[in-house]
């Protein structure tokens, strides 16, 4: 591993009028090389062209029947035989164009465990599957291939017919998830110590917290039998974490997000908005209240800074006082316009705040940049917006007088951006980061100049930092292995999704099936 001369200057005030935080505003990172704020980059966004393929149905078609019948589509542009190539033994991430929308979407799916191949069929992949639901319109989905990129990419067609509604046709493009050529399990002495899994049937590993010697774990139920919850491990041998409790509610199973000050741990629940629990005994957390005010509120991440507890919900970014951590005091909320628009399908993802700033990763109205020094009043004083945006979550930092934003998406084509904010209200791309396309980042941790990676099915990455625009690879660790079972529906979203940085010399990493890993911090 190359050494940098590297010396970190903490507890430096920015503005002495800021307040409420009682926190450090900005890290100020002397290093002996040019760290100028960068050139601004252009930003095409993200997704790139739509899939190039062409879906025709014929015009015999007229009833949802007919979207499952072979003869029903017009094959003449396809390469049947190429797919006869493709490898099909694992799972595959995938993005759809909606040609009837003009721009398209994306979403991510698992496909390829429904791929068949047939040599001596008529089509060597075709799947249709029909909803017959009594209250709701009968409906057939027809995915079928078009032609197949080599043995692990795919174009091809997904119809939507329903009764009485003109089909619905969407192109795709999937891609079989592998480790990208050439890497090992691990690399830059980033090497697993400890694993521990929270049980069978537990559902999918999202996020974690470190506190008090435990490792605070929270699940969400995945499309097949098995609950979300909490799971409390004592880290007193780091080697072999110890499940030492587990918390489930039957009628609240999506538990996305975590974390704690003093004796208080907050959860994110989708049911009962942001859930208590006392922790004055570490392995035994107590649910002492939620902050759903009666009503059914959906909070999605959370996240603290000092004195202030920032949840994202329902559409809101909600700010209470946790002075008295056990007894939080709702003292504002915050609602982008963007929430509001007809089509934009943008709300506050994650968040992240130095001192007043607040900065919300709303995903298609990209990152905000808040002013929250009064949190009923909050001010929007920019934002980076791009193309196809899905901004999902990032770290912020001073080095030296700039202002960097270390913004990650989710979705097809999404990646890491290194974003200067000198300028609120012109924020511009300095630098960018890029794997595979198909595979994008979760979470991640900023540690001086460090910058720590949950990359779903690329594992966990470590990113030198020292240039911020020029972010640097310098270890990874493999924790998805593709022959494990998999999720209904959520393939694009296995592997490495939630990680920590405490500080205590370990970096714990939650792996959607594997559970709490334990890693030496570098």
């Amino acid at each position: 591993m190359v050494k940098w001369t590297w010396v970190v200057v903490a507890m430096v005030w920015w503005l002495a009028g800021a307040g409420g935080c009682d926190s450090p505003d900005r890290e100020v990172i002397e290093v002996p090389v040019d760290l100028s704020p960068g050139t601004p980059l252009p930003d095409p966004g993200d997704l790139g062209p739509p899939p190039a393929v062409s879906c025709a149905l014929r015009v015999s078609v007229s009833t949802p029947d007919d979207c499952g019948k072979l003869e029903s589509y017009d094959l003449t542009g396809c390469d049947l035989e190429s797919l006869k190539g493709v490898d099909t033994s694992g799972p595959f991430n995938a993005r759809f164009h909606d040609t009837s929308t003009g721009p398209g979407r994306a979403t991510d799916q698992l496909l390829g465990r429904y791929y068949f191949l047939e040599p001596e069929a008529a089509h060597p992949m075709f799947l249709v599957s029909t909803a017959n639901i009594p209250g709701r319109p009968y409906s057939v989905t027809a995915e079928l291939g078009c032609r197949a990129v080599g043995t692990d990419r795919v174009l091809g067609c997904d119809v939507y017919c329903e009764a009485g509604k003109p089909p619905r046709v969407l192109s795709f493009e999937s891609v079989r998830t592998r480790r990208r050529p050439g890497e090992a399990e691990s690399s830059g002495g980033l090497r697993l110590i400890g694993e521990a899994s929270t049980g069978a049937n537990t559902g999918m590993g999202v996020d974690v917290y470190v506190t008090k010697g435990h490792a605070y774990v929270v699940n969400i139920e995945a499309g097949f039998p098995g609950e979300g919850g909490l799971f409390v491990f004592d880290l007193a041998d780091r080697t072999a974490p110890r499940l030492v409790a587990s918390i489930t509610h039957p009628d609240d199973a999506y538990w996305n997000g975590v974390w704690a000050k003093d004796d208080a741990l907050y959860v994110a629940s989708a049911a009962r908005g942001v859930l208590v629990f006392d922790i004055s005994d570490p392995a035994s957390p107590r649910l002492i209240q939620d902050l759903s005010g009666g009503m059914r509120r959906s909070t999605h991440t959370l996240f603290v800074n000092g004195n202030r507890l920032y949840a994202m919900d329902n559409g809101d970014v909600l700010i209470f006082d946790v002075t008295h951590a056990r007894e939080p005091v709702l003292l504002g909320s915050y609602r982008d316009e963007s929430s509001r628009m007809p089509g934009r399908n943008s709300y506050p993802h994650d968040a992240t705040s130095l001192n007043h700033l607040l900065f919300v990763n709303h995903w298609g109205a990209g990152l905000l940049i808040l002013d929250a020094r009064d949190p009923a009043n909050v001010k929007k004083l920019g934002a980076y917006e791009y193309p196809n945006a899905m901004s999902h979550y990032s770290r912020v930092a001073y080095f030296q007088n700039n202002l960097i934003a270390f913004e990650g998406g989710e979705g097809w084509g999404a990646h890491l951006r290194v974003l200067n904010l000198n300028d609120p209200a012109n924020p511009t791309l300095i630098g960018e980061y890029k794997l595979s396309p198909e595979v994008s980042i979760h979470n991640m941790e900023l540690v001086g100049n460090r910058l720590y990676l949950a990359h779903f099915q690329q594992g966990v990455r470590v990113l030198d930092v020292t240039v911020p625009s020029r972010p640097r690879e310098i270890a990874y660790h493999h924790t998805w292995r593709e022959h494990d079972p998999v999720f209904l529906n959520v393939s694009s979203w296995e592997g490495a999704v939630g990680i920590r940085v405490p500080g205590d010399g370990y970096v714990y990493v939650v792996d959607s099936q594997r559970g709490l890993l334990v890693f030496p911090e570098l």
